[in-house]
């Protein structure tokens, strides 16, 4: 059957839409990549552009040579956001299933306590003694994984709403007449069956642990534990320092001071750009199941 012309002028209208939306993402990060290979001067003088007039590597071997810092940092942020995300989907998760229970004794009073903690909270000077002093995470990984790992009330709002509007509740209740235990039935039937919303927020839990600079600025004094994103931050600070003294100058070597924070943004974003597709694979597999496994 012929679609309706009202239709088809529709689609192309969306098309085009979206194709422009979909540039004006795109657009800013090819210049951000190009930027950061074009020459400091040719920079300075002619602007930011795609195709620049001509190419240089200096900002990424002035990167290069202090690659063992960046590095331990890399491998450091790394292992942080693999460890918070995960110990932070666990918790999300078993949290928003509980309270998906309407079965659940006291679930009005936990679920006041989840919102609570989305309008009020102690402030950063209590937040920072307690953490310092109580708990004692400065200048430990804790300090990277504990403070993010319970601020995801937000998550566990969204996850709850998923398992009580997308999982049927006869399916979950014909489990526990079959004698499945709760954990049981999380584990083999609820996870399958909410990819799309673990992916979903895994993405945004790992996007939120990678670019923390915040608790290392506030509760890391020990530059060897320092985080990429801290790292990244020092070294544009330098930059700017180094490239206005007289001793830079005098050498006859200019610092890329322009081109080195392009360069440093490429190499805090990539990572993210990289990981994405294996979450839209995830999301891509939870929607079109479509059916009930074993």
């Amino acid at each position: 059957m012929r679609k309706p012309k009202e239709g088809t002028v529709y689609q192309a209208v969306a098309h085009v839409v979206l194709i422009i939306l979909s540039l004006t993402v795109v657009i800013p990060f090819l210049i951000l990549i190009m930027s950061s290979f074009t020459d400091e001067t040719t920079a300075i003088v002619n602007g930011y552009s795609m195709f620049p007039a001509k190419f240089s590597l200096e900002a990424y071997k002035y990167i290069i040579q202090r690659f063992d810092v960046i590095g331990r940092a890399y491998l450091i942020t790394i292992v942080v956001t693999v460890i918070g995300t995960g110990i932070s989907l666990v918790i999300t998760s078993l949290m928003a299933y509980g309270l998906s229970n309407k079965q659940l004794p006291l679930r009005g009073v936990l679920m006041f306590l989840v919102v609570f903690t989305m309008l009020f909270n102690g402030g950063l000077i209590p937040t920072y003694y307690m953490y310092t002093q109580i708990f004692h995470i400065k200048n430990t990984y804790f300090a990277y994984i504990i403070p993010n790992l319970l601020m995801s009330a937000f998550n566990i709002i969204l996850m709850r709403n998923y398992y009580m509007n997308s999982i049927p509740a006869s399916l979950l209740e014909a489990a526990r007449i079959d004698g499945y235990g709760e954990f049981r039935i999380f584990f083999k039937i609820v996870v399958p069956l909410s990819l799309p919303i673990t992916a979903t927020i895994g993405l945004m839990t790992c996007i939120t642990y990678w670019n923390d600079w915040g608790n290392a600025l506030y509760y890391m004094s020990d530059s060897k534990m320092a985080s990429i994103q801290q790292v990244l931050r020092v070294m544009t600070s330098n930059v700017s320092f180094l490239a206005s003294t007289s001793e830079t100058i005098q050498s006859g070597r200019a610092i890329p001071g322009t081109t080195v924070r392009m360069a440093i943004a490429v190499i805090a974003v990539v990572p993210i750009i990289v990981a994405y597709p294996f979450f839209q694979k995830y999301f891509v597999k939870g929607i079109t199941i479509g059916a009930v496994k074993e």
